[in-house]
């Protein structure tokens, strides 16, 4: 079976770190784009960053910056999202989703896809990230 699954979520303090990992299982990650998206209380799945198949990165949310880091390491086929200096407002639900690299065909999944979450082939169940004292 096919599958992404998210782990690593929990309570933390606010200033706290969390590093979210997004396993596959079924295929390998190698050849895919891997974006991670929340969801808060409320609001709205919002793109938060995306690595490409050689690892670069895109930072869709300003609210993060200097603050989370995308990293992968295919050889464990894992993706991490390490978030440091956590607010509550960083709390959410966290999923993430995978799609095919086809960048030298012109189709980069991290230019919109997962930016604005449409069209994305897997996506894991997500895990629950809490901020609060």
């Amino acid at each position: 079976q096919l599958q992404l699954v998210e782990s690593g979520g929990g309570l933390v303090q606010p200033g706290g770190s969390l590093k979210l990992s997004c396993a596959a299982s079924g295929f390998t990650l190698d050849n895919f784009a891997i974006g991670w998206f929340r969801q808060a209380p409320g609001k709205e799945r919002e793109g938060v960053f995306c690595i490409s198949s050689s690892g670069d990165s895109t930072n869709y949310a300003d609210s993060v910056k200097g603050r989370f880091t995308i990293s992968r390491h295919n050889a464990k086929n894992t993706v991490y999202l390490q978030m440091n200096n956590l607010k509550p407002e960083d709390t959410g639900v966290y999923y993430c989703a995978a799609e095919l690299d086809r960048r030298d065909y012109g189709l980069d999944p991290c230019l919109s896809k997962m930016h604005y979450g449409y069209d994305i082939t897997y996506w894991g169940k997500g895990t629950l990230v809490t901020v609060s004292s």
